[in-house]
C-alpha cells in the first residue's frame, strides 16, 4: 500500500468540484484502502480523496468506530449548531472555533455499491460536513469569520515567506 502525500492550502486541486463516481471497481477499493492508511499516518479523522490529488467524490473517515469510505455523498438534512474547535489536514498545524449544524443525515454508496445513511451528530456530523466541503472545492478557511480568515491568511502568508514549501499560499 501507498501513503499518499495531502495536498496543501495552494494547490489548485482543492478548489476544485470533484466529479461523481460511476464504477465501483477494484481500483477504487485499493484508493479507498491507501486513503485510509494516509488518514492515519497523518493523523487525521477524515481524508477526502482531493486531499490526495484525486478529484473523485469519494472520502474516508474513522471517529473512532473503524475505517468507513462514502462514495458520492449528499447531505439531505441538518440541523442544530454546534460551535467546535477544527482543524484540516490541508491546512496542517492550525485550528479554528467554527460554527457548523450540530446533526445532519447523509447519504452515499459503500464500496460494494450499497445506498449508506449515515446520522451524524456533533463529532461525526463535523467530520462529514467537512469531507463533503472538499468534495465540493471548499476549504475549512471558507468557514472562518472575516477576522478568522484574515489572521488564518496571514499566518500562512508568513509560512510562505519563511519558505514552508508545504504551505504554497
Amino acid at each position: 500500500m501507498a501513503i499518499f502525500p495531502i495536498r496543501v492550502f495552494g494547490d489548485p486541486v482543492l478548489r476544485q468540484r470533484a466529479a461523481e463516481i460511476e464504477d465501483i471497481d477494484a481500483k477504487l477499493v485499493r484508493l479507498s484502502e491507501e486513503m485510509i492508511e494516509t488518514m492515519y499516518a497523518a493523523p487525521g479523522v477524515g481524508l477526502a480523496a482531493p486531499q490526495v490529488g484525486i478529484e473523485r467524490r469519494i472520502f474516508v473517515y474513522d471517529v473512532g468506530e473503524g475505517p468507513v469510505t462514502v462514495i458520492n455523498p449528499a447531505i439531505l438534512e441538518s440541523s442544530g449548531e454546534w460551535e467546535y474547535e477544527e482543524g484540516c489536514l490541508s491546512v496542517p498545524d492550525l485550528h479554528w472555533t467554527i460554527v457548523r449544524p450540530k446533526q445532519v443525515h447523509l447519504v452515499g454508496r459503500d464500496l460494494h455499491g450499497n445506498e449508506i445513511s449515515i446520522e451524524g451528530d456533533e463529532l461525526l456530523g463535523r467530520v462529514l460536513q467537512h469531507e463533503l466541503d472538499h468534495l465540493d472545492g471548499v476549504l475549512l478557511l471558507e468557514r472562518l469569520d472575516k477576522d478568522q480568515h484574515k489572521q488564518a491568511m496571514r499566518v500562512l502568508r508568513a509560512r510562505a515567506f519563511a519558505g514552508d514549501s508545504s504551505l504554497d499560499a
